[in-house]
């Protein structure tokens, strides 16, 4: 089993030096190179001290096609047409599994034909040459988004190619993504991920690291997903990770959202040490999305008017044609253009939204019940506290495909829209948090005139993507 020690740098080394010949770009990575090029970079190009410096939430959309120049167009575009402050490059499904020979056919396939045949940008097949390219020509930095459970050679390439962030975590690009990789090989993975980027940082150079805050995207507690960036962002800083973005996935109930967001911030410099900086990332919707994209763009006008009063460090935005699937680059830019249009209106506005310390309040008890849980199962080690707290159930992820997690926690809305427990499973939260969640959801159905039942949580699932009142069981106004 693991546990949360920084490996040393002939391990380093060696793992590195056996990952070059999972692939034959592997072998293009010289990290003195890498040192080289990355101080080439002007500041404006340098992720984490653009993030870091900010005076208002950045904006960033989701964006990959697999063919170089497409990419570099559809970024500029993006950048230029959409506003975007920060930009994404989204890694194709088979990058994620490590296929790298599927992914070399489906590139292929896409540079003789107008259509794609990959979801998103194949790094590791296009080498660091390429990355090099991408990154020269845009003007705004760039990041790595993908959802690979083993990202060892994905991070070699691309931190070399000249990015400076790097998305996802042992956890959080385990239990939403995958069934067939256990945490104790994930977060032997990850230490690897982040020991490379601490190497960088001791160079001088900061690469910025951003767990994947939504986890499942399907009304997961805040909670829950608070503790699990707490604890990759303790596993990174172990490895040397200076900078780290934590991230929280928007569940609609803007008192929440604003609460949970402010909890993550507080916790995030409680929990981290001294020497990181940490900032947070708030994300647009991650549930079903309406198919009418006035309706769509009503969901992202929400999440731009919570960013206002929240104030993260850095929004991920979202397209009115999320219902589709891969958003035209056009809707893509709508979506930055809607969600930057919403803050600027709202930023300034003084917006007092009862409620909002309570909530926060509540999230940071419920959050530091979890965290303890885990310092216990582990013995004060947090990569074997994890691992023995999913196991057990103290620590839990409501609708995750992987075998890591028990699923046993199932989530619903209590009579404001905000996202309870409706089942605890045997997650480490104390009775009197428990009652206060069964206290809140009782009232609904109460108001409703139901008993509290698994249907409740099936009518939260669909009820934005179906036009419905989150939390009530309402009609839309079609019917």
């Amino acid at each position: 089993m693991p546990r949360d020690q920084r490996l040393a740098g002939e391990e380093l080394q060696r793992l590195a030096n056996g990952l070059r010949d999972e692939w034959h770009t592997g072998r293009e990575v010289d990290f003195e190179e890498a040192i080289a090029f990355h101080e080439s970079l002007p500041p404006g190009k340098q992720f984490a001290p653009v993030l870091e410096s900010a005076d208002r939430p950045l904006l960033q959309p989701r964006a990959g096609v697999p063919c170089l120049e497409a990419q570099i167009d559809l970024l500029r575009y993006l950048e230029q047409q959409g506003g975007a402050d920060l930009l994404p490059t989204t890694i194709d499904s088979y990058t994620r599994d490590n296929e790298y020979e599927k992914a070399e056919e489906g590139l292929a396939a896409s540079r003789n034909s107008d259509e794609d045949a990959l979801n998103g940008f194949p790094a590791v097949n296009h080498g660091v040459e390429d990355c090099r390219r991408l990154v020269r020509a845009l003007d705004t930095p760039i990041e790595v988004r993908h959802g690979t459970p083993d990202a060892r050679l994905l991070a070699m390439v691309t931190l070399a190619g000249g990015f400076q962030s790097f998305e996802g975590g042992p956890i959080s690009y385990n239990i939403p993504y995958t069934k067939g990789h256990s945490l104790e090989e994930t977060i032997t993975h990850w230490q690897f991920v982040d020991r490379l980027c601490g190497a960088y940082a001791e160079r001088g150079v900061v690469v910025n690291r951003e767990p994947f805050g939504p986890l499942t995207g399907t009304l997961v507690p805040p909670a829950i997903a608070i503790a699990v960036m707490l604890v990759e962002g303790l596993l990174a800083a172990t490895q040397g990770v200076r900078s780290l973005t934590l991230g929280y996935g928007q569940v609609g109930n803007v008192v929440q959202d604003v609460a949970a967001l402010r909890a993550l911030g507080a916790l995030g410099e409680e929990y981290l040490p001294d020497d990181v900086t940490v900032t947070t990332v708030f994300h647009e919707w991650m549930g079903g999305f309406p198919p009418d994209e006035a309706r769509a763009s009503g969901v992202i006008g929400l999440g731009g008017v919570t960013a206002a009063v929240a104030r993260p460090d850095k929004v991920i935005t979202k397209s009115p044609q999320e219902f589709q699937g891969v958003p035209t680059k056009e809707a893509n830019a709508a979506g930055l253009r809607t969600t930057r249009q919403l803050i600027d209106m709202t930023i300034e506005q003084d917006i007092d939204l009862a409620g909002i310390d309570e909530e926060q309040r509540l999230i940071e008890q419920t959050t530091r019940a979890l965290m303890d849980a885990i310092d216990r199962h582990g013995d004060g080690d947090v990569a074997q506290g994890v691992i023995r707290a999913f196991e057990s159930g103290a620590m839990d992820v409501p609708f995750a495909p992987s075998d890591a997690a028990a699923g046993a926690v199932l989530p619903a809305r209590d009579d404001d829209g905000r996202v309870r427990m409706f089942e605890f499973g045997d997650l480490a939260v104390p009775d009197e948090i428990r009652e206060i969640h069964e206290n809140k959801l009782g009232k609904r159905a109460e108001r409703e005139g139901r008993a509290q039942s698994f249907q409740m949580v099936a009518d939260d699932v669909d009820a934005i993507s179906d036009g419905k009142l989150i939390g009530r069981r309402g009609e839309t106004d079609a019917d």
